[in-house]
């Protein structure tokens, strides 16, 4: 299983983005589908989490401004950013676990650069 993420790039604060990410395999059913950050010297985190049944769960620092989403059809989850800080500045990872197959997998994409200046 590839994934692979798209939409990153340079924004003004206060702007918005949105981030893709798809997971390739016919035979991949994802469970859960999460998007993390690593800003420059800190630890990756956990920015915002869907599962399967549609629950969400964010970071507090990005409630109310950042929206996730994610078509399990497609294997694909979104990351809708409003409202961006210069603090939001990371490489946004996403990840997706479930079953490849008969095996559980967790997988991770290429990491996507949001740069937003003040």
């Amino acid at each position: 299983v590839q994934l692979q993420a798209f939409g990153g790039g340079l924004v003004q604060s206060g702007g918005s983005l949105r981030l893709s990410c798809t997971a390739s395999g016919s035979r991949f059913r994802v469970n859960t589908m999460r998007w993390y950050r690593q800003a420059p010297g800190k630890q990756r985190e956990v920015v915002a989490v869907i599962t399967s049944g549609g629950s969400t769960h964010y970071v507090d620092s990005v409630k109310g401004r950042f929206t996730i989403s994610g078509d399990t059809a497609k294997n694909t989850v979104y990351l809708q950013m409003n409202s961006l800080k210069p603090e939001d500045t990371a490489v946004y990872y996403c990840n997706q676990n479930g079953m490849m197959g008969s095996s559980w997998g967790d997988y991770w994409g290429q990491g996507t650069l949001v740069t937003v200046s003040s």
